[in-house]
């Protein structure tokens, strides 16, 4: 609701302050001007779901979204498949398999992810002997169902809008079409400044 977008959004201006202003004078000195996102990237993001979480900045976005809606494990298990097809030596393989596959597909998962009784299956059957590739199915799935629904949200969210705003912008129709309110419309890169 748009109450609860305000306070959520309020919240992060907050946060921004405190970012800006508390201990993170070093992590102000961090984030230097090249790390800053430029308009046509952000522009990009919309493009797909590939070009947002490809990007540093694009899934730090996505993920303080996903949070904000208590469904990160989604991209959590995503991108802990990613690092685990980069692993290098085979014997560490299986430890990794199995740490993934305990904290996202198991029956206990702490933060399990959303898969069909079948998939579910495939994968465990894969853990028997953990490949490279013993997630991609289970990966593509979260993948899939991450592109159709909350990326979608994520496009419409204050998450993405402060971001392709340009800073300073004016109030104007084109700029300011999600509240009434100017002050929660007008302030962009909320999340840059905090991710």
């Amino acid at each position: 609701s748009a109450k609860d977008m305000k306070h959520r959004l309020g919240f992060l201006l907050q946060k921004s302050d405190s970012c800006d202003y508390s201990s993170s004078q070093g992590k102000k000195e961090k984030i230097s001007s090249s790390q800053r996102v430029s308009q046509e990237e952000v522009k990009k993001w919309a493009d797909s779901l590939e070009n947002l979480i490809s990007h540093d900045r694009g899934l730090a976005a996505f993920r303080a979204f996903l949070k904000s809606e208590y469904s990160e494990e989604n991209i959590e298990f995503w991108v802990s498949c990613e690092d685990y097809k980069k692993t290098k030596s085979p014997a560490k393989l299986s430890p990794k398999a199995r740490k993934i596959y305990d904290e996202f597909i198991s029956v206990q998962a702490t933060k399990e992810v959303n898969l069909d009784s079948c998939t579910r299956e495939k994968t465990s059957h894969n853990m028997l002997e953990p490949t490279l590739s013993c997630f991609d199915e289970a990966q593509r799935k979260i993948f899939t169902l991450m592109e159709k629904d909350s990326y979608r949200r994520f496009l419409k969210s204050p998450y993405y809008l402060d971001l392709v705003s340009p800073p300073g912008a004016g109030c104007g129709p084109e700029n300011c079409k999600r509240s009434h309110t100017h002050s929660l419309d007008c302030n962009s890169n909320v999340v840059s400044q905090c991710a």
